[in-house]
């Protein structure tokens, strides 16, 4: 009955089997032959699931954890976030906002203190007046080409008037007989008054183009470094208080690293005020030193600007001269009187 029992698919030559009961032990060994039973049933159809179930699955799947004690959890999945050792853009520019703002809090402090009298400023007293003496300068300039633009404008309407007149004198000249001469002459007069005054209304337009020159490029690109330097020196002067103020204080560990960083702010501020400085000092003389070599046109190095000027304001006064044309006007007079 047990050989009976036992299942036809196990294969086994041999297998032992020991019984025990309540009276006594009994072993024996029952021989199994190979399996001869019927064959196995057909195993039922099985649908396999799509692409996206399959992911589903292994995704589900990947989420179960099963630890060493054989308990089965799960966690949630979420996105994987890797450690990367650069700055955020954000935490960049709060940063440089931050920096902005404590440095425009400094020197709009200073400019308050200076101008109610309470803090100190650094002042260079040769440069300041090389400064005042060049936006002077720039006054000036700057009125004089407006009256060049205004005369310019005025001698335009002048040429083209007397053009006209010498043309309408012209034309009296060949329908009147009896003045033939006399509107002649007046034609000619006014025609060539008209040709002289386009030559000075060229050079007054070349001196203006040299004038606008000078006072918009030259001179304002000394003023924007002038610029520069006045806010170099306020940044300066607000850093310099600040380490003054902490150096009157306590020093302690906690004031210790604040005077350092103080230290070093107020050092990179002073190197960039005394690099502007330089750069004023230099424009500054570069401006003087055409002045100069213009004075004298022996010298070989002439400052191209001003000797550009220069030569303007020569033929304007050539032109000039030529259009009033002195000797022709004695001479008519003398013909009169």
């Amino acid at each position: 009955d047990l050989k009976r029992s036992l299942p036809a698919g196990l294969g086994l030559s041999e297998t032992q089997i020991t019984s025990h009961g309540f009276d006594s032990t009994k072993e024996g060994v029952i021989e199994a032959g190979a399996f001869q039973g019927c064959p196995a049933p057909p195993l039922p159809s099985v649908m396999s699931p799509s692409r996206v179930a399959a992911s589903r699955l292994t995704q589900q799947g990947s989420d179960l954890i099963v630890p060493a004690g054989g308990q089965r959890t799960q966690t949630k999945s979420g996105p994987v976030i890797l450690a990367d050792e650069t700055k955020n853009p954000a935490m960049e520019k709060l940063e440089l906002v931050r920096k902005w703002s404590l440095n425009t809090y400094k020197c709009t402090r200073q400019i308050i203190s200076e101008k109610l009298g309470r803090g100190s400023r650094t002042v260079d007293l040769e440069l300041e007046a090389q400064i005042d003496i060049l936006r002077d300068n720039k006054k000036k300039y700057e009125n004089i080409l407006k009256l060049a633009q205004t005369l310019s404008t005025q001698l335009f309407q002048m040429v083209h008037t007397q053009r006209q007149l010498g043309d309408a004198f012209a034309d009296l000249s060949l329908k009147s007989l009896e003045l033939h001469e006399e509107f002649g002459y007046n034609a000619d007069t006014q025609k060539l008054l008209a040709k002289n005054g386009e030559t000075l209304l060229g050079a007054i337009n070349f001196f203006i183009a040299s004038v606008n020159t000078l006072v918009n490029k030259t001179i304002e690109d000394t003023l924007m470094t002038v610029k520069q330097y006045e806010s170099a020196r306020i940044e300066y002067d607000a850093y310099r208080t600040d380490l003054e103020e902490l150096n009157l204080g306590p020093r302690d560990a906690n004031t210790l690293p604040k005077i350092e960083q103080s230290q070093h702010l107020f050092q990179a501020h002073k190197e960039k005020y005394d690099k502007m400085r330089n750069d004023v000092s230099v424009k500054l003389k570069f401006l003087e030193e055409n002045k100069l070599c213009c004075s004298s046109l022996s010298h070989v190095t002439i400052g191209k600007k001003y000797l550009m000027l220069i030569f303007r304001l020569v033929l304007v006064s050539s032109a000039l001269k030529s259009y009033i044309m002195v000797d022709s006007v004695l001479n008519i007079l003398k013909n009169f009187f």
